[in-house]
This record gives C-alpha cells, structure tokens and sequence, in this order.
C-alpha cells in the first residue's frame, strides 16, 4: 500500500466523526465539527472544502465565537494538518489569537509490523491498566507520571479516563519499575473503522533507551491485532518517529495544532 493510499484512508475514516466518536456537545458547522471535551475544546474537519480568504476568516471568527460564548472551555484545539488546503491556513490562525504548538508527524502501518518481541532487561513489567490491580490507582499514576513529562493542564482527568475505559474502546498500558510507573500509552480503537490509535506515549527522561516506550508500542500493537484492528497511527515527537519508522510505520503527513485560550 502506497503513502498516497495510507493518507487516503487516514482522511476518509479518522477525521470529522473518528476525532470526536460518542462525546457530548458535537456541533456541525459548515465543513467543521466542534466538540467538547472535559479537558477543553476541539476542531476536525476532513476539509476545508475550498474555502479561502475572507470566508475562511468568517470561519474561524465564528468557531472562536461558538467557544468563546457558548461553552465554558477554558482553551480549544483546531487540529491542522501538513496536506490542508489553504497553505496560509496557520497564518490566518495565528492571524485571529492562536498558538502554534510542536508540529508532529503522523505514521501510520500495518498493525502487525508492531507485533514483535522486544526482549526487555529485568525488573521491567508492561501491563494493562488494572490487570492485577486497582484500576483507578493505576490511572492515577500513570496521569500524573504523563503530566511530569509533557506538562500538566490540557491531558484527561482520572475520571474521564475511566470513563473511556468504559466503552471498550480504549485501553490503558504502562510500564514500571520497582513499582513505579515510568512509561505509559493508550490504545484507542476507532469504531466502525480499520485503525486504532496509540496516544500519549511517554517514558520519564531517566529511563528513555532501555527500549520501554518500544515494549509499550509492541504491547499495544499486539492488543490491536487480536482486536481485529488492520493500522496503527499515531501522531509522534521526534523522539518517537524514528522507532515507529524501524517498525514499519511511515510517515504520511505531518499535523499542527493550534490552541486558542481565553
């Protein structure tokens, strides 16, 4: 399968309706759906359908309208993507009170690619959130160790993560040592498509290559697979892309997100 092919189907199955899935407060605006999380708000889209210039401005004045004066949100996401049309599209954003934030590259393959062994040293133990233990306890840590590395304020809270369990759409991983958590990702399968997700993947910077974040990605690829699930994707760092791309992952586009905040 071509990156062309890949992209296509990212496009078709995981934008608009994959982002968002059973969450309250979608609200369809032109080509956009803006949704409402407890963590703040959110943009998709799966194009812009040609608007431009002045129209385009129209609507982004009106999305920051819709967030600004009808929801609580204290910030919300327009999550763009290196492929968008128009190319100006940052700029007009940045134009209207935007923030850039690190740009990412999205990889996506074939699910089994992941699915290998990864030998591990000693003392290491990958598991599923709450396999052999308290699930709320475990959430907890691995939320906290996540917020330690990328900064706390914008990831979910304990219990919404937990409500997200609930579905069974979504799967909590993490890796310890000694009992501490020191590496953790979620494997979100997308309903009614051929892909889930492996989000928020993040090792604590003393234990980076011991080859942990490789075991977590291994063991929610294998998860996937049984699950009937055919391609991972994920948004990845710099840090993240190279061993993803040793796995068979490539890279099909590249995605910005853009933060307004009140």
């Amino acid at each position: 399968m071509t990156d062309d092919h890949l992209l296509a189907a990212y496009d078709d199955q995981l934008r608009r309706e994959g982002e968002v899935g059973q969450v309250d407060g979608v609200v369809s605006h032109g080509p956009l759906m803006w949704a409402v999380f407890d963590h703040g708000g959110f943009v998709t889209y799966r194009d812009l359908g040609g608007l431009d210039g002045a129209d385009l401005d129209a609507l982004i004045e009106e999305t920051i309208a819709y967030f600004r004066d009808d929801t609580e949100v204290a910030s919300f996401e327009w999550k763009s993507r290196g492929h968008d049309l128009p190319a100006d599209l940052g700029d007009r954003l940045v134009a209207h009170g935007f923030e850039a934030e690190p740009r990412e590259t999205v990889m996506i393959g074939e699910a089994t690619l992941l699915a290998v062994d990864v030998p591990l040293a000693g003392g290491i133990v990958v598991r599923q959130a709450g396999d052999g233990a308290d699930l709320r306890d475990d959430v907890t840590r691995m939320l906290a160790m996540q917020g330690s590395v990328f900064g706390s304020g914008r990831g979910p809270s304990v219990e919404s993560s937990l409500a997200d369990l609930e579905g069974g759409d979504t799967e909590l991983w993490l890796a310890e040592v000694d009992g501490q958590v020191v590496c953790a990702g979620r494997l979100a399968v997308v309903p009614g498509t051929e892909f889930a997700g492996i989000w928020g993947g993040s090792t604590l910077p003393e234990f980076r290559g011991r080859g942990i974040y490789r075991a977590l990605v291994t063991a929610r690829a294998r998860s996937a697979v049984a699950r009937g699930v055919r391609y991972i994707n994920s948004d990845c760092t710099d840090m993240s892309r190279p061993i993803l791309e040793r796995s068979g992952l490539r890279a099909v586009t590249t995605t910005t997100p853009y933060v307004w905040t009140r």
